[in-house]
């Protein structure tokens, strides 16, 4: 459980300095016959920092309260 806790506090270490990534989706604009128009749109998925810090919370749980081996 010592490792599970370690990757899960890592993990919302990354949630925490991260706060969101970008992405692109190609969407059709104009379709005329042979005639093909298309754009790109980015969309933006965020999160607040203190997402991360909870996950560090429950990572630090896991590591003190988890099951010794």
């Amino acid at each position: 459980m010592k490792n599970t806790g370690i990757a899960i506090i890592v993990v919302g270490l990354l949630f925490t300095v991260i706060t969101g990534f970008k992405y692109f989706t190609r969407e059709k604009v104009l379709d005329i016959g042979s005639i093909k128009i298309t754009a790109s749109a980015p969309h933006r998925v965020n999160w607040s920092p203190l997402v991360g810090v909870g996950i560090m919370i429950v990572g630090g749980a896991v590591l003190v309260f988890g099951k010794k081996n």
